[in-house]
């Protein structure tokens, strides 16, 4: 028991120890991975914003340079001054406007972008130089260099800055391309971690499965020899147990018809010796008489002690005349011996009853009747016998003090429920203080167990 315990408590530190190990594993790998997972988001969020300003601030470059490149070409191409047509100081307002708005363009940007956007401001300046260059309202040409100067130099320089404008669109989605794959390949990188962990963790689950359930094996093996063992000596012990009861049961009998055979007899030769020297005693001799006489009483007290001996031992009409006769000798006797009345009531027993049903129903009768008298302090008891095909039921009930079975649990009942037991029977046995007891046995007639 003591290594069985020990085998139980290495087992239970060992499955705790890597239950808990694999447990720690993978709320390590957990956090990690949320941790993981945050950071990505994070980044994912911040290139998605970068993005997002870094085309709102060209969406603003190339709006409001449309705007001031449409005002310059609406002056150039005027022929008279009108309302509609906007002034020079507008035109340079929208200029400066530009410029500011390029200024603004986010500080994060990198040489791919800020390359374009300086080409973008110097075409800008070229552009405001030619502007500035304009022939006055009043010249006679105007008409003639202004749409000239809208051709030559105007259209190529917008053309030019388009395609700077284009080239720092193109700079800004090549930019998030290249952040949105390193942040996949972070996911890639994650994931392949996280799915590495799980193998790792289903790898350890299955090796500490393999390993418990060969310990578990392993101590199912221990523990069905030792069931084995167990059951082999339980048997052994309740062979052991029987052989002695049917060697008490043998030495009783010997020992009861030698009580009765040898030292009866004995005692009776005795009296009758005694009885001859009485007659031959003379008759004014009283010392001697009264010595006779109190010989003989001794001897008659000596037979009946024998004889009562060897009925308690083994009655001979038990094997005489059978249980009924025997059980209603006992009730006598126990009457007799005590203050408790006794009752038997039998139906019809069986003719060929087995000698160990026989004396297994005496013997229980017995023990149940002393111990009413002796311990529960009853007035009256009953003893019921009723047979069936297969079986035979005794009941043996009181009315004394009664007691609690289930806490007190003396050798008179255990040796009660094991000769039931070695029987093959059933033994129900109720009581309570101060509600008498009630003992029911059920024995077969065939020698099955009826468990």
């Amino acid at each position: 028991m003591p290594e069985s315990s020990e085998q139980t408590r290495k087992l239970r530190w060992i499955l705790l120890g890597a239950f808990g190990g694999m447990l720690l594993l993978m709320t390590v790998a957990g956090i990690d991975s949320l941790r993981s997972l945050g950071k990505l988001n994070q980044v994912s969020r911040e290139v998605s914003h970068r993005y997002v300003e870094h085309n709102q601030a060209l969406h603003t470059i190339v709006v409001l340079f449309h705007r001031y490149d449409n005002e310059v070409e609406q002056y150039l191409l005027a022929d008279v001054i009108v309302a509609n047509v906007p002034s020079r100081d507008d035109i340079e307002m929208q200029g400066t406007a530009v410029h500011l708005a390029i200024h603004n363009y986010p500080a994060d940007s990198n040489a791919d972008e800020r390359a374009p956007l300086k080409k973008i401001e110097e075409a800008l300046d070229r552009e405001a130089n030619t502007f500035a260059s304009a022939p006055p309202w009043d010249s006679g040409d105007r008409v003639q260099r202004g749409r000239a100067m809208v051709t030559k130099e105007m259209l190529p320089q917008r053309s030019q800055i388009l395609a700077l404008v284009n080239a720092v669109a193109q700079a800004n989605q090549k930019r998030m391309v290249a952040e949105d794959v390193a942040v996949a390949n972070q996911f890639l990188s994650l994931q392949t971690r996280v799915t590495r962990l799980v193998m790792l963790t289903l790898i350890a689950g299955i090796l500490l499965s393999l390993a418990a359930g060969y310990y578990i094996l392993r101590l199912e093996q221990s523990g069905r020899k030792r069931y084995l063992a167990l059951a082999r000596s339980r048997e052994e012990l309740e062979a052991l147990s029987r052989r002695m009861v049917e060697v008490q049961e043998a030495e009783r009998q010997s020992i009861s018809r030698e009580l009765h055979d040898e030292v009866g007899q004995t005692l009776g030769a005795l009296l009758v010796d005694v009885g001859q020297l009485s007659n031959v005693v003379r008759p004014g001799d009283a010392l001697v008489k009264e010595q006779i006489a109190r010989i003989k009483g001794a001897a008659e007290a000596a037979v009946r002690a024998i004889r009562d001996m060897a009925l308690l031992l083994r009655p001979p009409m038990l094997d005489d005349l059978g249980l009924l006769p025997a059980l209603e000798w006992q009730a006598r006797e126990t009457s007799r011996r005590s203050d408790m009345e006794v009752e038997v009531h039998a139906g019809e027993l069986p003719g060929n009853l087995p000698d160990r049903v026989r004396t297994g129903i005496y013997r229980l009768v017995q023990e149940a009747l002393q111990n009413a008298a002796r311990h529960a302090h009853a007035k009256n008891a009953r003893v019921v016998l009723k047979s069936e095909a297969d079986k035979v039921e005794v009941e043996i009930s009181d009315d004394g003090v009664g007691f609690q079975p289930e806490r007190t649990r003396g050798m008179g009942i255990l040796g009660m429920e094991e000769r039931v037991r070695q029987l093959g029977g059933t033994l129900d046995l109720k009581s309570a203080p101060g509600k008498g007891t009630t003992l029911r046995a059920a024995l077969p007639l065939d020698g099955k167990d009826m468990h």
